[in-house]
Formats: C-alpha cells, sequence, structure tokens
C-alpha cells in the first residue's frame, strides 16, 4: 500500500531514532534495496496539470535545445548572448560573485541583469523556443550575496531554536529578499545530519540527529516556494528550493568534506533521509546531488540513489542539479564530458566555466547514442516542469513581478524582526556562575574581544564572500553588532558600555562581556584534525579579566561544538552565540535585562549538537554512549541552576614541535596567512575575496581538484611585483628550520619573461630568496610540478626562522602566468631543493 511521508515520517522517526541512535525496523543493518525507502505520492493535486505544454515544447526542441536546458554556467562565465544562442536553461552564482563582479552591486543591479537574461531566453526571433531562464543564488541564512541583505543565524543555530514555525517565516522572508533582486531559484536549505565536527560545513547542519530534519526540512520549503495546493505556492514573493546535498554529505568518514560515507543503507535512510523526507512531503521541485560518496561511489553518478531511490521509490518527479563541477568526480568523467552522470539521473550540469565544451560533448553523446534520447527528454521534461509549476512562463520578465526593485526591502525592519528572534532563540547557555546574568544595565560595562564589533565574523561563511572573509561593518549597511546591541541596551537604561578589543579599559569595569571564536570558513576549507579551540590570546584576555576581579561573560561564535574548558573555566558565564548573522543586538536582548533588573528575554536554544568533554572526541553523537561535557539538548534558563564546578583542562591531544607538513595554503591561506600582492604602484593589497588586481599583477582563485583550491596568477610585465602569503604578526618556524622544504605545487601557464624569485622573509632584512627562472622555463607547460626550497639554505641567507612575516612570496618584473597549489613546510622530503 503507498504510504504517504506524512502519516510514515512522525511514526518512523520514533522507532528508528531512539535514545541509544538509529536502529532499524528491517531483520539486518545489511539491507539494501529501493523497497526499504518510504514511497512519496506527491503532495500536488494535479501533478499532470502541464504535461501537454510540455510534451509540445519537445516536439518542437532540437537536441541542441535540449541539452542547453541541462547546462548551469556560472555568472562570470556567461551572458545574455550565450544564454540566447546556446538556449541555457539556467545560471547561478556562485559564493562571492555579482552582477559586475561589483560587491557593492544594488537590488536594482542584480535586477537589471536578470532582466538582460530573461529577455535573451525569451527571444524566438531566431525561430526556436521561447523557455525563460531561471537563476540560481546560494542564499543559505538569507540573501547573502547581496549587500544590507537581512542574515539569518546559520542552520547550527537555527537547530538550536527547535522551532519549525520560525523556519518557514526564515524562509518566507529569504524568499522575498531573493525575489526581489529577479532571481527565482535558491540553494537551499541544506539537510546535512553532520555526524562528525571536523568538517567543515558543520554550520551548515540544523543538527547531528534526525530528530528534527523532518519538521525543518519541510518547513524551510514551505518558507521558501509556499505550502502546496494553496495560493502561497509559487506566488508573489516566493522562490524554487533546493534539498541538498542529497545524501550523506554530513555523513564523510573522518568529516571530511566531499568524502566518503561508508555505513549501511537503513543508517543511510534513517540519520540521512528524514529531511529529504519532509522537503518532499513539501512539494520540493529541486535536489541537489553531493560531492560526496556512499560506499565509495559518488553521488553525482549514482543511478541506484537518484533514479531507483529518489525518483521512482520516492515519487520526485522535479529535477536533480548538479554541484560546482561535482560530475567530473564521477570515474570516467571530465569537466566537459560526463555522459554517465545523465545516465545516473543528474538533469542540470552545474558547470561554472567549461560549460561549452560540455555542451558540445553532451549533444554528441545523444546524437550517438551514448545518453539515450529518452533520458534526455526525461531530463528536460524535468526541467520544464519545474519552470511551469513555479510560473516561470507566466511571470514575465524579473522587473514585472511584484516585488520586483523593492529595495526598501531589502533588510527591512520587519525581515531583521524575525532575524533578531532567531538570534534569541538559537543562544544556548553552558554556565551562569553566581547568577551573572542577565546584565543589570545600570553597571560600567567593558565589551571585548575580537568579535565583539565584527559583523563579518558574526556572520561567517557564505557572507557576501564564499568563505565569509574580507568583510567590514560597513559591508552591512542596518545591520548591528553584538557591541551595538549592548551599547543600545546598557545606555538606555542609564549604564555605561566601553569597547575594546583587547580588554584595555580607562574605567574599571563592573563586568565584562567577551566575545571571541572561529573566524569565517566555508565547505572544506573549513575542514579540522580535532575539535580544540586553539586562539591562546582569547584564554589569555579571559583570565586576565578574571584576575583583575572582574567578572567575565564570554559570548563564543562558532559554527560547531569546540572544546573549550579552559575558556569556560575562565568565564562566570558562557554563552554559545553560533553564527548569529546581521541582528548581533538579538544576543543583548537576552544576556542584557531590563531596568529593573529583569530579564527581558530567556535562553531558550538547547545543544541540537553533543559538546565535546576532549578536543581528541569526535565523532560524539547523540545516542552513541560517550561521555559528553554537555549533551544533546542541554542549554539552561536563567530558571535553572547555572553553576559548574571547573572542567578538566586536559584535551586528550599529544602536542608535538612540528608538524610533518605545516600547511600554509590548503585550499586557502591557513591562519594567520593572507595572499597579498603588491606591485610599484601600490604597497600591498590583501586579497578578501576570489580575486585581486593590481596593475603589475592579478591573482584568481581556480579548481585543481576541488572547488577554488588554487590560485592563477599573472604578472602583466609592467615591472617589479609580487604575491605573497603574510601575515600581520610575527609568526616562529624555528622547529622546521634546518629539518624541512619550502614546497609548492606549480603549474606553468606562461614561461618567465625575466628572472623570478621565491622566498621567506621576515623584515627589510631579514630575508632570503632562490632564483627559480630556470625552474619554471624547463617546467612542461600546463603541467603541475612540485618546486623544492631547501629552508636551511634560506635560514642561512639571512632569514630568522623565529621570526617570519612572509612564509612564501614570489617576484618577477617580467610576464608570467602560473598556478599555485598546497604551499608547505614538508619535514620527511628526502630530495634536495633549491638554494639562493
Amino acid at each position: 500500500m503507498n504510504k504517504s511521508l506524512t502519516l510514515w515520517a512522525p511514526l518512523a522517526l520514533a522507532v528508528l531514532v531512539g535514545c541509544n541512535g538509529p536502529t532499524s525496523d528491517n531483520p539486518s543493518d545489511s539491507s539494501t534495496g529501493a523497497e526499504l525507502w518510504p514511497e512519496h505520492p506527491t503532495p500536488l493535486a494535479d501533478p499532470m496539470a502541464y504535461e501537454p505544454e510540455i510534451d509540445a515544447l519537445l516536439a518542437r526542441m532540437s537536441i541542441e535545445e535540449k541539452v542547453g536546458q541541462m547546462i548551469q554556467p556560472e555568472l562570470r562565465n556567461v551572458t545574455p548572448e550565450d544564454v540566447k544562442r546556446y538556449h541555457l536553461g539556467s545560471i547561478l552564482n556562485g559564493g562571492g560573485s555579482f552582477p559586475g563582479g561589483d560587491k557593492n552591486a544594488t537590488a536594482q543591479d542584480w535586477l537589471t541583469l536578470a532582466d538582460g537574461f530573461y529577455e535573451a531566453s525569451m527571444d524566438d526571433s531566431d525561430g526556436f523556443a521561447a523557455i525563460p531562464v531561471v537563476w540560481a543564488t546560494d542564499a543559505v541564512h538569507g540573501h547573502n550575496n547581496v549587500k544590507g541583505a537581512t542574515l539569518f543565524p546559520h542552520n547550527i543555530g537555527l537547530g538550536a531554536t527547535r522551532n519549525p514555525d520560525l523556519i518557514r517565516e526564515i524562509g518566507t522572508v529569504t524568499a522575498r529578499e531573493v525575489a526581489i533582486t529577479g532571481l527565482d531559484w535558491n540553494f537551499a536549505p541544506t539537510l546535512a545530519v553532520a555526524r562528525d565536527d571536523r568538517w567543515g560545513r558543520t554550520y551548515e547542519a540544523y543538527a547531528e540527529d534526525p530528530e528534527i530534519l523532518y519538521d525543518y526540512g519541510k518547513a524551510m520549503v514551505e518558507g521558501l516556494q509556499g505550502r502546496a495546493n494553496t495560493d502561497e505556492f509559487f506566488g508573489q514573493g516566493r522562490v524554487l528550493a533546493t534539498a541538498k546535498h542529497y545524501i550523506a554529505d554530513g555523513g564523510t568518514e573522518g568529516g571530511i568534506d566531499r568524502g566518503d560515507a561508508p555505513f549501511s543503507e537503513v543508517e543511510l535512510r534513517d540519520v540521512h533521509g528524514p529531511g529529504y523526507f519532509g522537503a518532499l512531503d513539501a512539494g520540493v521541485q529541486t535536489v541537489m546531488a553531493s560531492f560526496s560518496s556512499w560506499q565509495g561511489k559518488k553521488l553525482h553518478g549514482h543511478g541506484y540513489l537518484m533514479n531507483e531511490v529518489l525518483k521512482q521509490r520516492m515519487g520526485f518527479d522535479g529535477l536533480i542539479v548538479g554541484d560546482w563541477n561535482g560530475h567530473e568526480f564521477v570515474d570516467g568523467c571530465r569537466q566537459d564530458s560526463c555522459p554517465e552522470a545523465v545516465n545516473a539521473g543528474l538533469d542540470i550540469f552545474m558547470v561554472p566555466d567549461q560549460w561549452r565544451a560540455l555542451h558540445a560533448n553532451t549533444v554528441a553523446q545523444v546524437k550517438s547514442g551514448e545518453i539515450a534520447e529518452e533520458r534526455l527528454n526525461d531530463a528536460v521534461r524535468r526541467i520544464l516542469r519545474v519552470k511551469f509549476r513555479a510560473g516561470m512562463f507566466e511571470k514575465g520578465k524579473p522587473s514585472d513581478r511584484h516585488y520586483a526593485g523593492r529595495a526598501d526591502l531589502i533588510g527591512a525592519d520587519e525581515h531583521r524582526a524575525v532575524a533578531r528572534q532567531a538570534v534569541r532563540e538559537s543562544l544556548v547557555l553552558l554556565k551562569n556562575q553566581n547568577g551573572l546574568l542577565p546584565l543589570n544595565p545600570t553597571q560600567h560595562i567593558l565589551v571585548a574581544g575580537d568579535g565583539a564589533d565584527n559583523i563579518g565574523k558574526q556572520a561567517g561563511g557564505w557572507t557576501l564572500t564564499w568563505q565569509g572573509t574580507g568583510n567590514e561593518n560597513s559591508d552591512f549597511p542596518g545591520a548591528t553588532s553584538i557591541y551595538d546591541g549592548i551599547a543600545d541596551a546598557v545606555t538606555s537604561a542609564g549604564g555605561s558600555v566601553e569597547l575594546d578589543v583587547n580588554g584595555d579599559f580607562s574605567e574599571k569595569p563592573d563586568v565584562a562581556v567577551v566575545v571571541f571564536g572561529e573566524d569565517p570558513y566555508a565547505e572544506m576549507q573549513g575542514d579540522r584534525a580535532d575539535v580544540d579551540y586553539e586562539p591562546e590570546a582569547d584564554l589569555e584576555l579571559l583570565k586576565r579579566l578574571r584576575d583583575e576581579g572582574i567578572p567575565v561573560v564570554s559570548v563564543f561564535l562558532t559554527g560547531r561544538p569546540l572544546w573549550v574548558n579552559p575558556e569556560i573555566n575562565a568565564s562566570d558565564a558562557f554563552v554559545v552565540a553560533w553564527l548569529p548573522g546581521s541582528e548581533g543586538v538579538g544576543v543583548a536582548d537576552v544576556l542584557v535585562a531590563d531596568a529593573e533588573g529583569q530579564p527581558r528575554h530567556d535562553f531558550r536554544g538547547k545543544l541540537s549538537f553533543s559538546w565535546p568533554a576532549r578536543a581528541d572526541q569526535t565523532p560524539l553523537n547523540h545516542g552513541d554512549g560517550q561521555a559528553t561535557q554537555f549533551p544533546y539538548g542541554y542549554g539552561l534558563s536563567y530558571a535553572d541552576e547555572g553553576n559548574l564546578e571547573p572542567l578538566s583542562e586536559d584535551s586528550g591531544l599529544t602536542e608535538s614541535e612540528a608538524q610533518t607538513v605545516l600547511p600554509l595554503f590548503e585550499n586557502r591561506p591557513m591562519e594567520p596567512w593572507q595572499w597579498v600582492l603588491s606591485d610599484v604602484t601600490e604597497r600591498a593589497r590583501v586579497v578578501t575575496g576570489s580575486g585581486a588586481k593590481l596593475p603589475g599583477i592579478e591573482i584568481q582563485s581556480v579548481d585543481r581538484l576541488v572547488q577554488e583550491d588554487s590560485r592563477a596568477v599573472r604578472w602583466t610585465g609592467t615591472g617589479p611585483a609580487e604575491v605573497a602569503l603574510r601575515s600581520p604578526g610575527r609568526v616562529d618556524l624555528s622547529a622546521y628550520a634546518g629539518k624541512a622544504h619550502l614546497r609548492v605545487d606549480v603549474n606553468v601557464v606562461e614561461a618567465p619573461a625575466s628572472a623570478v624569485t621565491l622566498g621567506m622573509r621576515c623584515g627589510q632584512d631579514c630575508v632570503a630568496s632562490a632564483d627559480i627562472t630556470e625552474w619554471l622555463a624547463g617546467a612542461d607547460a600546463n603541467t603541475w610540478q612540485t618546486l623544492s626550497i631547501d629552508l636551511s639554505c634560506l635560514v642561512e641567507a639571512g632569514v630568522d626562522p623565529s621570526l617570519v612575516l612572509s612564509p612564501f612570496y614570489m617576484s618577477t618584473e617580467g610576464a608570467l602566468q602560473v598556478k599555485l597549489y598546497n604551499v608547505r613546510l614538508e619535514m620527511d622530503y628526502q630530495g634536495e631543493g633549491l638554494c639562493p
């Protein structure tokens, strides 16, 4: 008997997810087969409503047009003219990609370009079919690519609220702000169940346990698309939602982004399925395939899970879109050719740059029979079906739609009020010694820490730029920092506030609020080896204030549970604020009392992730039998006893003097390093986004193995110019002196026109370099090779390894083009390195 998930989900989750973790209603965890999965009839009352129109369009479309619908290029690599010529069905903008490459692009700029793409797709003067293009974006915590947008807490914070109704409202606000800019499709919600907190995308997960995922998946899709079978469904201000990343992206072994999830199909269903079940029950129209693998097979090429399970067994009749060049990792595939993914059930290729070649190759593969025309037609039918259901054929051009261009609603007060509520409800109180909180607002309060007045840090990754780095408070008009909120609450009640990042003060405060935590990151660039919170300066600040007799409230900004026992011990109160987004004022709403000393809002947040008792304690999940520091579901309120005995400060980690390999640039610049460009026109420019340019040199993020893991650097030949990894302060690398080599993978695109040096420096008279001109000239063009510099030679030539400011720089005055990957200090390299 067919059974709707509306009936299946609550009962099944109660059975499958109990106090002992995921179990099964099947006799064996080794059970396999699509029949394990729940049947899921579409919730739409008339799913066949548009099939006659789809039949008519398919009948008149050429193979080239059909393949065009399956190709999704990235904004930086496509024009309206391309949309018309290739009959492209969709485009996307990646994180940090804007109209005209302008981070300050206005809502009108986005809308104007959206009109251009739409009009190109509807131009049928060449006799081909007019099919509206759709523009997709990763609005994963609000419309986070648009300056001034409302930014909500990342999913990990929303999981702590336990409030599906709030999630639905967040989806509604997000959809409205996306619609204002003329976009049609949101790559959200992420429905990962993060099982290993070392994963760099942990903050994109609502929880480590599937308990809330069904309700959250359903609620967010309903917020974005509107409730199915009502006037809301793709009504005014609604956009397409995407359930991602299908499936088990949060279950990879070791928490490795894009890695392998090796467990049973029963666990796949019971732990990682419920969010998708909820999304399907809400009528989600698109699903994104995961970069990761299940049992060794890449999801982009997994015909069983895409076709047999999702489309056939569960009845999904929408489209499956790929992730950023994810198809190239399928066995036998390249970026520009992957019939295996199409045959496995992928309907749209997300192919940022090599889309023209992929289009040509896919057309040829259809004509040769390598891709069956029946499969092509099925993919295009699904794409057209989604466009019809979303109203794309009736809405007209983006600027003619209901909310189009309403810049006054981007970051509107009523939208920010929803985000502010989400911040309040997401805060988790771990400690409140002697009832220090709520704070008396008539006191003199010191606000300290590098997160206190830093909206970019509190917003995290996927904020204006992909990694969320390079932002300043001025990039967030209308937003409030945590300090802003505290200052307003305290001064309006007659108290006083002093802000100092380093914790210095002119008048001894009655209490200090210290805001600190993780710096922004995204995806694999946030993967880590353990869950130790490492920065020592924050702990030193807490201890110094405590030693001066000042009560300390810690506000911890983080995208995952981290081992912070020393920091908790050094604090009188400890609050986990996650990554709250643009409305830092919501933190003060809970921390600061009213003028009468009564809480204005109580703590409501409950951990949706287990908190580790040691830094080596991962994976750690609800029901796995491990002793936690704070269990899943923990969270104090003001009515609770908040005192804690001192916590163990044994991290469980074994310290060593030096790592075998110390990464300096591994997919991203590792802390504290930053890419910096310099030439004769300007002293230095820090690279804060995916690219930067000076007259003499430019740098751009490019892909080698994964998204933006390498940097392409071009010297124009107009004079001396340099690219370097630099730190704002000195770094002690003396443990590597005489034992390591400085190594970098290099791909020579254009051989050097003049001498090139590569070296290390610790100041103007503390520098050494090797001439690498001959090595570059002799390297095979467009081939990756590894260049090694003997660090002992650099030390002998004048570098003080205990005072390093730049462990890697590369300089020339002539023309040169190279790609750089994986800059590191390597201890065990036995070969010879270049010397000055």
